[in-house]
């Protein structure tokens, strides 16, 4: 990773830091609630494009990693998804995720439940689509006071894409489709050969470039199609 690139990331990571109370956003035409030490989807670009791109499974199940604030997952509700899971492995990204679902009134059909990747899932929990907007960059952020929060970031080594990728296929119903959030920040060569190891194969769906105050990023959604 460039060390501008690696400086954008510090500095969104200390946007996030600043946020030391509970507050609302917009998003999408809606207000959203975001809790201190969650991911705030408002900072990036990538919030509204993932949101907009992806396939919704009406009457369908969808299953969110990494949920956040859960705007992902109670707008998959709202679109039509007879049941979601949201999953993330901050107890506060849990609590945000929960609040947006009683705040939209979706809370019947949106479900979070928190720890670390699929480990919340029952064996039989099947999905007609798994969406991560992954922590793609892969380094050592520098110590900060909130390592949960870090995590949103940072994936050193890849092993929670390893993971992932070990273990989506289990959660998966006939047909289902995997999805994930990826930048130009990620190491795309890396994901390629984790991906093969675990029999899949990287299809980019959609891209666009978003713009910072200090620099773009490449946005993709791409999708795991069996080998």
């Amino acid at each position: 990773m460039e060390s501008t690139d690696l400086g954008l990331v510090r500095r969104l990571r200390q946007r996030h830091t600043d946020i030391v109370e509970p507050q609302t956003f917009r998003l999408l035409g809606q207000e959203w609630d975001l809790l201190p030490g969650v991911y705030a989807p408002n900072l990036t670009p990538s919030a509204a494009l993932y949101a907009e791109w992806l396939p919704y499974p009406v009457d369908g199940a969808f299953c969110e990693v990494g949920c956040g604030t859960g705007y992902i997952s109670v707008l998959a509700a709202q679109r039509g998804c007879a049941r979601v899971t949201a999953l993330d492995i901050s107890p506060a990204a849990v609590d945000n995720t929960r609040r947006n679902a009683d705040r939209h009134a979706v809370a019947g059909q949106v479900t979070a439940r928190c720890g670390d990747v699929f480990e919340p899932l029952d064996a039989g929990d099947r999905y007609d689509l798994v969406f991560w907007n992954s922590n793609f960059v892969d380094v050592e952020l520098p110590e900060s006071p909130d390592a949960m929060l870090d995590r949103a970031f940072a994936d050193p080594g890849y092993t929670t894409h390893d993971t992932f990728l070990r273990t989506v296929a289990a959660h998966l119903a006939p047909g289902g489709r995997v999805m994930l959030g990826f930048t130009d920040l990620g190491d795309t060569g890396l994901l390629t050969r984790l991906a093969a190891a675990h029999g899949w194969r990287l299809e980019p769906r959609r891209r666009a470039v978003g713009e910072y105050p200090d620099g773009e990023l490449r946005y993709e959604l791409i999708e795991l199609v069996r080998r």
